[in-house]
C-alpha cells in the first residue's frame, strides 16, 4: 500500500510502498478515507516533539471504513464508518483504570509510536474506534479526533461554566473548535487573539470578539474590553512562551489558564501579582479522553460544532503536497485545517 512516512527528523516526509498491516484478533483494519494534518506532525518532523522509532507513518487524525475485523471483534463490522481515538492504551494500569489513558504506562500514540493515517490503511485496536454517523463527513470525523477533542478536553479541564468569559489564543484547528464549543458551554464573551486578518474575520463572523495582536498588546485590549477585570478562562493553543504568559496575564480573579500548545521555551510568571493575589490557576492540558468522544460527536450531530468547506483544504496522499502543508503550518495560514484524502480504490 502507499504511505507517506517520516524517515529522518529534520527532513521532508517520503512516499513509500509498505505492506498492508496485519491485524490481531482484537484489531481492525481501517481503509483511510481522511487524515488530518496536525501541527504536532510538523513538530515531529522538526524534532520539536521527540520521536525515536523511525521510519514511521505519521497521522493521528483518522476516519475511514472498516475493511477487516479480527476474530474477537464484536463492536464493529466490515463496512462501518468510524473515527479513530489515537491513544492506544493497556486498560490495566492505574491510569487506565481511572480513565486517564493519556498517562498509560505502556501507551502508544497512533502516528508517533506506531504507524498512523498518512496511508491507505491503518490497523488499530477495535476499542479505539467510534461509529461515525452518516451525516458527519470523513474529513470532519478525522479532524474532530485531535483538534476538536483536545479543545473540548481543555475547556473541561478549565472548568468553564455558563456565563463565564473566555480568551482563546490562536485560531487554527483547535481555536476554531474551541470557540464553537465554548459557545455550546454557554460562555458569555469569547475573545479570539490572532494575527491573521482572515482568521480574525472568521472569528468575528462566528460571534467572537476579535483581538488583533498586531494592533496592540492583546492583554491590554482584553483588560480594556472587560473594564480591567480580565477573563475567567483562557486557552493557549499556539505553543509560544509569549502567548502562554499573555494567557495568564489576561486572567481575572479566580481565573484559569489552560495551556495546550507545545513549546520548548520557558515562561516567566510574577507569582504574587499574576497568580497568588488572584488565586488564579495554570492548567496543563494533555491530549483528550476516549470517554469525551461520544459527546463531541453529538455536538457535531446537533450542529453546535460545524466545519464549513471553506475552512478546510484537501490534499492527496502525496509527500510533496503533505510536506507543503506542514511547511505552511509554520506560518499563519488562512484556512483552519488541511486534510489528506487518499484516492478511492479502482
Amino acid at each position: 500500500m502507499k504511505a507517506v512516512r517520516l524517515v529522518q527528523v529534520g527532513k521532508p516526509l517520503e512516499d513509500a510502498e509498505i505492506p498492508v498491516p496485519k491485524i490481531g484478533s482484537d484489531e481492525i483494519l481501517v481503509r483511510v478515507a481522511a487524515a488530518g494534518i496536525c501541527h504536532s506532525d510538523a513538530h515531529y518532523r522538526e524534532n520539536i516533539s521527540k520521536i525515536d522509532n523511525l521510519p514511521v507513518t505519521l497521522g493521528h487524525e483518522v476516519a475511514g471504513r472498516v475493511e477487516r475485523v479480527g476474530k474477537d471483534v464484536t463492536n464493529v463490522a466490515t463496512g462501518d464508518r468510524v473515527c479513530v481515538h489515537y491513544l492506544v492504551h493497556c486498560r490495566r494500569c492505574e491510569f487506565c483504570g481511572r480513565g486517564l489513558e493519556q498517562f498509560c504506562r505502556s501507551g502508544q500514540m497512533i502516528g508517533k509510536h506506531r504507524d498512523g493515517g498518512y496511508a491507505e490503511f491503518i490497523a488499530v485496536p477495535a476499542t479505539n474506534v467510534f461509529a461515525l454517523p452518516d451525516e458527519i463527513s470523513f474529513e470532519a470525523g478525522a479532524i474532530m479526533m485531535c483538534s476538536s477533542a483536545t479543545a473540548l478536553h481543555a475547556l473541561k479541564k478549565a472548568r468553564l461554566k455558563p456565563g463565564e468569559s473566555v480568551a482563546i489564543f490562536g485560531f487554527g484547528g483547535l481555536g476554531f473548535s474551541a470557540l464553537q464549543l465554548a459557545q455550546a458551554f454557554g460562555a458569555r464573551e469569547i475573545y479570539v487573539v490572532e494575527i491573521n486578518p482572515a482568521k480574525l474575520a472568521l472569528a468575528g463572523k462566528l460571534g467572537a470578539i476579535a483581538i488583533d495582536a498586531n494592533a496592540r498588546d492583546p492583554v491590554e485590549q482584553i483588560k480594556d474590553a472587560t473594564n480591567g477585570n480580565g477573563v475567567d478562562v483562557s486557552l493557549e493553543l499556539i505553543g509560544s512562551a509569549k502567548t502562554m504568559r499573555q494567557a495568564v496575564q489576561c486572567l481575572g480573579a479566580l481565573g484559569r489558564a489552560a495551556l495546550v500548545g507545545l513549546t520548548a521555551e520557558s515562561m516567566s510568571i510574577l507569582p504574587y501579582a499574576e497568580l497568588i493575589n488572584k488565586e488564579a490557576e495554570i492548567i496543563g492540558v494533555s491530549d483528550h479522553l476516549a470517554t469525551e468522544v461520544p459527546g463531541l460527536i453529538e455536538f457535531v450531530r446537533n450542529g453546535k460544532l460545524r466545519f464549513p468547506p471553506a475552512t478546510l483544504r484537501v490534499v492527496d496522499l502525496d509527500a510533496r503536497q503533505i510536506n507543503a502543508a506542514l511547511d505552511a503550518l509554520q506560518h499563519s495560514i488562512d484556512h483552519v485545517r488541511t486534510v489528506i484524502v487518499p484516492a478511492a480504490p479502482k
